[in-house]
């Protein structure tokens, strides 16, 4: 059996600005890991910190008018500072000006260099100072970085050189034979297409008359060392290696999560780097997508799409943000995020359906039993169902969980929630208290559903940690044998007689967001121009409606089935509140037949129509004469 041993790590963020929503993201899934593996009863280490050295931080530096040290300790009081507001539980920050990280660098770095995989050398090529790397030609878009959307510079000066190429077969045969190195799959195969061809050897250093602002190399004062050969270290550093007590403990079991804008470094640099240091290597990669603004598109301050989750936490709760991201955002894939939606999802999932449940239930406790959980009589008919469900739940989520299938490991528990919920239907308690000789089956049920919420509220527990002690409460719940992960493989735990709290409504349902701020309020006084040829990149096209329906917990959205020409495609619009699916089944629309597919609640949205609204109402941009699906719009 495997030790139950789990060290996570988040990337240690880059402190030349404030802390987004993508920061946020990435960490919440390390916290929700750490969570649940604790919860499971885990040896857990959760790492996060903050990446401070290299040419940005000095150019952001100056532009704020101080030091780079007074520079980073501010910022990366900020990331702290987020994530207290995010509830988010690390036990170590590390950042990269510390002296324990200092030491590590300098360690491996000689320990590198004297086994010859370091050499001096000149080099000439593009690089991206965003990336703070050189560049291939074949890395680039129309000859811009692909990240950052900006021209490289042409240099050329001295750098020490890491020997990568030499580790790249050992690399590549290592990803084939450990299919679960790098997950999900695409990411795996993008690394091994990276690895059939050779990579070169990695430039891990920089003048220190040119770039101060950096660690100096333990051989040659005069270099200090690249960002990516500093800050990669930092997840043994932390750990004290390579004698510390942590580092013999945890290295061995660590997940690294990161987005996928940094997986050719954490992918290729950092086990090579491993290899030549005789560092075992990280147990696996897990790599995210990007999150869209609510339009579908990159976020930007220019387009009013930017969603801020600190704000949003303040809003909702960071228990609410917390949920919004991990159910609505399948990990690995690009996904939109919004406060409407988050929102849509809050009432559907939250405030119906376990507010509801929880809501119900307290009220039939205090109804029909004055209050304590009744003992419950022998189980029959429907409870069956009920208690298997409850019982194979466990190893679901567990299951889930390990595969990095967050979303997914949410759906099923909300499943369940949504199965008790059918239980009341189906066993209509109200009408068992009518007969004084059904109080016993009543009695059966009412035990079955506050074990049930007993249930829940474990399992919710990693996603939003505020909220089972609240279920509790109202349920009379303080004992914490009552509340481990090993409890909720067994159905019937919860003691009968306990005394309910007071009943809570613990999410109030949202009516209407209050909207952040809008595109078109960032945007008065402040036209933004564009170029004839901006506006030709959009190809706007005809399309017929061949269906249409409803997404599941989804109020304001529709899943459209569309014909273009000869192509069919499914389109997800935001206008369930202004046309049923049955209006628009055979409508000409028109379309944006080019942008980028996106998720939307989990469901792909190829394509986008277009309406014009004023106020609460919304219409539908159509044609004015019949003409064929597929025709382009000038």
């Amino acid at each position: 059996m495997r030790e139950k041993v789990f060290y996570v790590t988040t990337p240690i963020y880059y402190v030349n600005a404030e802390p987004h929503i993508g920061h946020a993201y990435t960490t919440i899934i390390a916290d929700f890991l750490a969570r649940w593996h604790r919860l499971a009863g885990y040896d857990t280490y959760f790492l996060t910190g903050t990446d401070e050295h290299g040419e940005k931080i000095a150019q952001a530096a100056r532009a704020s008018g101080e030091e780079p040290q007074a520079f980073v300790d501010r910022m990366s009081t900020r990331f702290k500072d987020a994530w207290e507001k995010l509830n988010i539980r690390y036990d170590d920050f590390i950042r990269t000006t510390e002296p324990r990280h200092k030491n590590v660098v300098q360690q491996v770095l000689q320990k590198v260099y004297d086994a010859g995989d370091i050499y001096y050398g000149e080099y000439e090529g593009l690089y991206c100072v965003g990336c703070e790397r050189f560049l291939t030609e074949k890395e680039l878009v129309d000859g811009r970085c692909p990240d950052h959307g900006t021209v490289p510079e042409r240099r050329k000066e001295g750098n020490y050189f890491f020997r990568m190429e030499k580790y790249r077969l050992w690399l590549k045969s290592y990803i084939e034979e450990n299919p679960d190195f790098i997950r999900p799959e695409g990411y795996r195969n993008e690394v091994l297409s990276m690895l059939s061809e050779p990579v070169g050897d990695l430039s891990i250093s920089r003048p220190r008359r040119r770039v101060p602002w950096g660690i100096p190399l333990p051989w040659d004062e005069e270099h200090v060392t690249y960002v990516w050969f500093d800050a990669l270290l930092n997840y043994v550093s932390a750990l004290g290696y390579p004698d510390g007590e942590k580092y013999r403990r945890y290295w061995e079991h660590a997940w690294h999560l990161i987005g996928k804008d940094i997986l050719k470094p954490h992918a290729v640099f950092w086990p090579t780097m491993l290899k030549s240091a005789g560092i075992p290597i990280y147990r696996c990669l897990n790599v995210g997508g990007f999150l869209l603004g609510p339009d579908g598109r990159k976020m930007s301050k220019s387009l009013g799409n930017v969603v801020d989750p600190f704000v949003l936490a303040e809003r909702y709760g960071s228990d609410v943000v917390r949920y919004y991201l991990l159910r609505d955002l399948p990990y690995g894939l690009d996904g939109s995020v919004g406060e409407a939606a988050l929102v849509e999802r809050y009432n559907a999932d939250l405030a119906n359906d376990l507010g509801n449940l929880l809501s119900r239930t307290v009220t039939m406790i205090e109804k029909f039993f004055g209050g304590y959980i009744p003992s419950p009589g022998p189980a029959e008919g429907t409870d069956h169902e009920l208690i298997s469900e409850a019982e194979k739940l466990p190893d679901e989520v567990e299951s889930l969980i390990r595969r990095m299938e967050l979303s997914e490991a949410l759906k099923a528990i909300w499943k369940f929630i949504g199965r008790a919920n059918k239980y009341i239907d189906e066993t209509a308690p109200w009408v068992l208290a009518k007969d004084p000789a059904k109080k016993e089956r009543l009695a059966t049920v009412i035990y079955n559903l506050a074990e049930v919420l007993r249930i829940i509220s474990v399992h919710i527990e990693p996603a939003m940690p505020g909220i089972p002690a609240k279920i509790r409460e109202q349920l009379g719940i303080n004992d914490e044998n009552l509340t481990s992960w090993e409890s909720v493989s067994r159905f019937g735990v919860l003691p009968a007689g306990l005394k309910v709290g007071d009943k809570k409504i613990i999410f109030p349902r949202i009516e209407e967001p209050v909207e952040i701020k809008t595109a078109e309020e960032k945007s008065k006084g402040q036209q933004v121009h564009i170029t004839i040829d901006d506006f030709a990149k959009v190809d706007l096209r005809v399309a017929e409606v061949l269906e249409a329906s409803r997404i599941e917990g989804a109020d304001k959205l529709l899943k459209l089935k569309v014909r273009i020409g000869e192509e069919t495609r499914q389109i997800v619009a935001g206008i369930a509140k202004h046309y049923s699916p049955e209006q628009l089944v055979g409508k000409k629309i028109v379309v944006v037949a080019n942008l980028k597919p996106a998720k939307l609640r989990g469901v792909e949205s190829q394509g986008m129509l277009l309406a014009a609204s004023s106020k609460e109402k919304v219409v539908l941009v159509t044609v004015d004469e019949d003409i064929e699906a597929g025709a382009k719009v000038k």
